[in-house]
């Protein structure tokens, strides 16, 4: 054993292990459920097993005790003859060595890009796609992804468990499509990545504006898909320039204390440099590949973003005219947002207003089309209008950082209305 970890390292590790060690578990027992299971009792026992010390290989350690508690419930079950010829490899081990485990470590395979295809299978609906997605790869709990899709928890938990179902009666294969089959499958498995890392780089709750570890392990599978295929496809080109681009902001979101700080006031000095050229140079080559797709689009918006050296000096009126392109490919109240807030930067904002206000039905559930109509209106110098609707953003906001950035507001509101 060699150094201490903490529970709150502990979690740091589930995030980071979590959809590796449960791809691998699910290719050798073929049952999400089990896997799931045998990898939680694995973590709950390292934090115990682990406040002596941290053993040489947590991967390999956490790897081995699952395994061989999978095997134990499998031997305990009344159906384990019918898979005792299967198991026959898996059974009769004894404890590892540190030597053994530390070759587990070296010897547990990559299984994720395995996994993303069975999870977005076209036999299951898209939400089950992302939600399982969200939860077997990423390790977000059920809680976590009913927030991102802002639906009961219950609802969740079964939309999971029908998935999970679908994929044991329906046989779908665990592995990856060959490769005659694999443009027909792109789709599913782009929006999927696309709304992991929108989930982390906008964490739909908790205490960190920004997830890190699923927006890189967005780009880690973008890039390993597009390793995939024998021929460049412009779209997945854009899908990672975009995420590159939106992730390179990551550093200047925040200021030291971890508060929200808007672009017009990020020091752009913070922005990854390197993340931002390789991110471009695959955002010019997906628009000179052929017609823009909506994440070729997306990407382009941010590429004017970069360009600029301030908000002021931004090119908002390209960025209208690529969202009004965005919004006839891909039809979005949420666009439609967004290309309001593009207006009221292009035009001023009694311009976008109307375009915001229309917008009340499909998002007054939405804390950012309350957060942005607050803007507007603090904007316009409607100071009551303003209070309300940054009020009814704050109820409906679920991040920390969000909520805290949302009071900041509406106190400086109430306190200029006090002078």
């Amino acid at each position: 054993m060699i150094g201490t970890l903490d529970p709150a390292g502990l979690a740091r590790l589930c995030r980071a292990e979590w959809g590796r060690l449960l791809s691998v578990l699910i290719r050798d027992f073929g049952d999400f459920d089990l896997a799931e299971e045998v990898l939680q009792n694995a973590f709950a026992s390292a934090l115990v097993e682990w406040t002596a010390g941290l053993p040489a290989s947590p991967r390999g350690w956490l790897y081995s005790t699952a395994r061989h508690d999978a095997i134990d419930q499998l031997r305990r079950r009344a159906r384990f003859v019918e898979k005792q010829a299967a198991l026959a490899d898996l059974i009769g081990e004894e404890t590892p060595s540190a030597e053994e485990i530390l070759e587990e470590e070296r010897s547990v395979p990559d299984e994720r890009l395995r996994l993303i295809f069975t999870c977005c299978h076209p036999a299951l609906a898209a939400d089950a796609q992302v939600a399982l997605t969200l939860r077997t790869l990423c390790g977000l709990t059920t809680e976590e992804i009913a927030r991102a899709f802002l639906v009961p928890t219950t609802t969740m938990a079964q939309r999971l468990v029908r998935a999970k179902a679908k994929i044991r009666g329906a046989a779908i294969p665990y592995r990856v499509p060959s490769a005659e089959e694999l443009p027909e499958r792109l789709a599913e498995v782009m929006e999927v990545l696309y709304l992991v890392y929108n989930e982390g780089h906008s964490a739909s709750q908790g205490g960190a504006l920004v997830r890190g570890d699923l927006c890189a392990e967005a780009i880690r599978l973008t890039r390993q898909l597009r390793a995939l295929l024998a021929q460049p496809v412009p779209e997945l080109d854009a899908l990672l320039g975009l995420m590159l681009l939106g992730d390179a902001r990551r550093a200047a979101r925040v200021d030291c204390s971890g508060e929200l700080v808007l672009l017009a006031d990020q020091d752009r000095s913070r922005w990854n440099r390197a993340q931002i050229d390789e991110g471009m140079v695959l955002v010019q080559a997906a628009l000179r590949g052929g017609p823009a797709g909506p994440y070729a689009l997306e990407a382009a918006i941010a590429a004017v973003h970069m360009e600029a050296s301030g908000v002021d000096d931004t090119d908002w009126r390209q960025i209208v005219g690529l969202y009004d392109r965005l919004l006839v490919l891909h039809p979005s109240p949420v666009v439609a947002l967004n290309r309001a807030v593009a207006v009221a930067m292009a035009e001023g904002p009694e311009a976008a207003l109307p375009l915001v206000d229309e917008l009340e039905t499909e998002l007054s559930d939405y804390h950012l089309w309350h957060a942005a109509r607050a803007d507007l209106m603090r904007r316009l110098e409607r100071r009551a209008d303003a209070v309300a609707s940054y009020r009814h953003a704050h109820a409906r906001a679920q991040n920390d950082v969000e909520r805290r950035f949302l009071e900041r507001r509406l106190a400086e509101l109430l306190s200029a209305k006090g002078k």
